[in-house]
């Protein structure tokens, strides 16, 4: 289990794709792998992975993952390549602060960032999604966009807008995003549930 509140951002150090398969490697600083331990959770742009091996080489940690097809069909982590910036968050202990929301880490769809309004003290971003989520999304429900957990603040017409404040932005890699990149959706499973309750209860 995850919060949402992204702890770091990681250079993709080596992306290797094939057949289907991606052997990632990412490069941070070495204090995020204290207490660190082989087959832990750590949320990559919201994706739960498995770490299979890590390193530490001139106080960089290198922390590796095994990627199949599956999350690579659900997931933005298909398009990553070396130098690009990831949302890193790893596994909720108990005691830890929620600071946002319960996340998973099972990435559900991907959206598309269709328009940006951004001032000096403002952002607002856009998304378009597939359909057949348009129902899980609710105006200041939850939603976890590449790790980050948001409120959606204005839904209409299959378009949904989340507000940033410039913390976010700073600590995240939704600053880089250009228009028509994917980034990826996790929905909230408290209103995944009732919704799908109600929907059965019609039957």
């Amino acid at each position: 289990m995850f919060t949402g509140i992204v702890q770091s951002q990681a250079e993709v150090y080596s992306a290797k794709y094939q057949n289907n398969f991606l052997h990632l490697i990412i490069k941070l600083h070495e204090t995020f792998v204290d207490n660190l331990t082989l087959g832990a959770s750590i949320a990559i742009n919201g994706v739960c992975l498995t770490v299979v091996k890590f390193d530490i080489n001139h106080h960089n940690a290198f922390i590796s993952f095994d990627v199949i097809d599956e999350t690579l069909a659900t997931s933005n982590l298909a398009k990553l390549h070396t130098g690009m910036m990831v949302n890193v968050e790893r596994s909720l202990k108990v005691g830890d602060e929620i600071g946002g929301h319960i996340v998973s880490g099972h990435v559900h769809t991907k959206a598309r960032l269709v328009e940006r309004k951004q001032t000096d003290t403002n952002c607002c971003m856009l998304f378009t999604l597939d359909p057949q989520w348009h129902k899980y999304i609710l105006p200041k429900g939850f939603i976890t966009i590449n790790g980050i957990s948001l409120t959606v603040g204005e839904f209409s017409k299959g378009v949904f807008a989340v507000h940033l404040i410039p913390e976010t932005l700073a600590r995240t890699n939704l600053a880089s995003l250009s228009l028509q990149d994917e980034v990826n959706i996790e929905l909230d499973q408290q209103t995944m549930t009732i919704v799908t309750t109600i929907e059965r209860m019609k039957l």
